[in-house]
């Protein structure tokens, strides 16, 4: 598969302060790539570089692989650049806000409509298209700055913190739009400091901190490089004997235990330590079925990569 962005070799100083240090990843078409870090990490400074806002002082990017020094104007066109603090016009209502956008990037008036349209309702907003965006909350904002980064198709999207600040509901429709993107065929290049958001959604992780890219890859392969077990969480309607014999059984299971329950009545929960891999994974369900165990909820506790992040860093900045 191609590369959507690859960086090579990538440093940025402010003054005597470096930002970023010999900086190299690459991101596969069509990925999820959470790039993770405390503040001051570097990670707005890497997404400006690669938007070509920001010039390196040495080091590579390529976007589809177009270079970002010598064709910029083509780059900024295969990407949608989501910053930070993304300012929107309050005193526009939605549609008008992104139809300025659109004559931004000259699509044709006739056009527009349409395009608006779509968009609005991509993001589930098409209910609010008159209203001002100053009476828009601020996961709504958000959603319809993500929908500009949109408006000229781009096949790359960089956002710099998309879920910053945004209630837990609004981080949720936040991920799901990122999802659908995804399957629209874009690749999506995210930074954040909410590990949770990046467990739920990316494909692959990268972890910087003081400039520096500590790891990177897909998150079960990171989890396998720091020999970090894997947490199953399983939740059955009674035989709870027999699925902790059946769950002790399995060879990448290292230990099973009993979990207080949350819920009333005769559910039981146990929490398995797993070392196999996603295919493993799924073995292990299918035999806990095939022998009959009543099983209501069985998944994957995210909070591993809270472990795997505290492991690979050391609580340095820049």
């Amino acid at each position: 598969m191609d590369a959507s962005i690859e960086i090579k070799e990538l440093s940025k100083s402010y003054g005597r302060r470096p930002a970023v240090e010999g900086l190299s990843l690459a991101v596969e078409s069509g990925n999820i790539y959470g790039f993770v870090g405390p503040n001051g990490a570097g990670k707005t400074s890497t997404i400006r570089m690669i938007a070509g806002l920001l010039q390196p002082d040495s080091g590579q990017i390529f976007v589809c692989g177009h270079s970002v020094a010598l064709n910029p104007q083509r780059v900024k066109r295969l990407i949608g650049y989501m910053p930070d603090f993304f300012g929107v016009y309050p005193d526009l209502k939605a549609w008008e806000y992104l139809d300025f956008f659109a004559a931004c990037y000259q699509i044709p008036e006739v056009s527009r409509p349409s395009l608006i349209d779509g968009l609005l309702e991509l993001i589930d907003l098409k209910h609010r298209k008159y209203d001002l965006v100053d009476r828009l909350s601020r996961g709504m904002k958000q959603r319809l700055s993500l929908a500009r980064t949109l408006i000229h198709d781009p096949q790359v999207l960089l956002l710099d913190e998309p879920a910053a600040g945004l209630d837990p509901r609004a981080r949720i429709e936040i991920r799901e739009l990122l999802v659908e993107l995804a399957s629209m065929g874009k690749t999506i290049f995210f930074s954040t400091h909410i590990l949770a958001d990046v467990a739920q959604v990316c494909t692959h992780v990268g972890i910087i901190e003081a400039g520096k890219l500590v790891t990177s890859g897909r998150l079960d392969e990171l989890r396998l490089q720091i020999a970090l077990g894997r947490r199953i969480e399983i939740e059955i309607l009674d035989r709870i004997e027999e699925a902790q014999e059946l769950l002790q059984g399995i060879a990448s299971v290292t230990q099973v235990k009993s979990k207080p329950a949350h819920n009333l009545g005769e559910r039981h929960s146990l929490v398995a330590e797993f070392s196999g891999d996603d295919a493993a994974l799924s073995q292990m369900l299918a035999q806990l079925v095939e022998q009959g165990i009543p099983v209501l909820h069985f998944s994957e506790d995210n909070r591993d990569l809270e472990e795997v992040f505290m492991r690979t860093t050391k609580g340095l900045v820049t």
